[in-house]
């Protein structure tokens, strides 16, 4: 709403789901390799979109191997059914978020069907105390706290045990943020929370070479 408010480009049917046709050969222009958060906004594998859109956006990734895209859904359920008659291009990272252990969790097991070169997990934000999670085969885990004014305290704990797991499977670990709520469990901004988990700076990530430059 604030950037429909702006007028900013794109934003103009505010939450409303609107294909952005015309920037599809965008990153076909580009020559100097980039990361792309696709769709950051929203997500690529909405119902609402139709597995022709996907389709040509996996045509002008495909086209493009010197950029590497991230794309990280909710919709972790199309993920099999889509990519079962279809490659996944090698320059395509693909995530799901796992927030907590009712929605979360069962969407790893959709990411873990699909061949893809890098499959990560954001664990952001982390809504409580996980359990056991089986990270086979993931390659990267990100966790991270809840921002803004209604943002829910995530505890140091939860945070170290996803950590142990994702040790044990082999996965890299990268912890993002605190959050709105520190680690001393005060409520402050984020930037004054820092990035230590428990005394330590976790900025792993997988064993593969990112692009220098980054864009949404």
């Amino acid at each position: 709403m604030r950037l429909k408010a702006m007028r900013a480009g794109g934003y103009q049917n505010g939450f409303q789901l609107t294909l952005q046709q015309h920037r599809l050969d965008q990153p076909l222009k580009r020559k100097k390799p980039t990361v792309y958060f696709v769709n950051s906004m929203s997500d690529l594998f909405h119902e609402g979109i139709s597995d022709a859109y996907l389709d040509q956006v996996f045509d002008v990734i495909s086209r493009t191997p010197h950029h590497t895209y991230q794309i990280l859904t909710k919709r972790a359920e199309r993920l099999p059914e889509y990519f079962s008659s279809r490659a996944c291009p090698k320059n395509v990272w693909l995530g799901v978020t796992v927030e907590d252990k009712k929605y979360g969790l069962p969407r790893i097991d959709c990411l873990r069907q699909v061949d893809a070169y890098i499959r990560f997990v954001s664990v952001e934000p982390l809504l409580e105390d996980l359990g056991p999670v089986d990270f086979t085969d993931i390659h990267w885990v990100i966790v991270g706290g809840e921002s803004g004014s209604r943002a829910r305290p995530m505890k140091a704990a939860w945070a170290e045990r996803v950590r142990r797991y994702a040790k044990a499977a082999g996965a890299a670990y990268f912890f993002k943020q605190w959050g709105t709520w520190g680690a001393d469990g005060v409520k402050r901004a984020k930037q004054l929370n820092g990035r230590q988990l428990n005394g330590k700076i976790y900025d792993e990530y997988p064993d593969c070479q990112l692009s220098s430059e980054y864009t949404e």
